[in-house]
């Protein structure tokens, strides 16, 4: 389902975003590297390693630069969408 945006930021731009698909990578770090020392499969996490829960999508805003949650635009644009009426 699409629905309108509107930036909740500088709360003119209407039409210019760049959606962001978040795609989560599992893995285990060397703590002192840094290096990747384990990629976790889907469903094959270690005990002490909780999935992403975070949002499949974010938003940014192509005129001042916000990110933000996809909800945030939507719900600017209903306020604003309401108010005009």
């Amino acid at each position: 389902m699409t629905s309108p945006y509107c930036c909740p930021n500088c709360k003119t731009n209407k039409t210019r975003f760049n959606l962001i698909a978040q795609v989560p990578q599992a893995v285990k770090m060397d703590p002192n590297t840094g290096e990747i020392v384990k990629e976790y499969e889907d469903g094959m996490l270690d005990p002490f390693h909780l999935p992403y829960r975070g949002p499949e999508r974010k938003v940014q805003c192509a005129v001042c630069g916000l990110i933000d949650e996809e909800q945030a635009f939507i719900k600017r644009a209903e306020y604003m969408n309401k108010n005009k009426l």
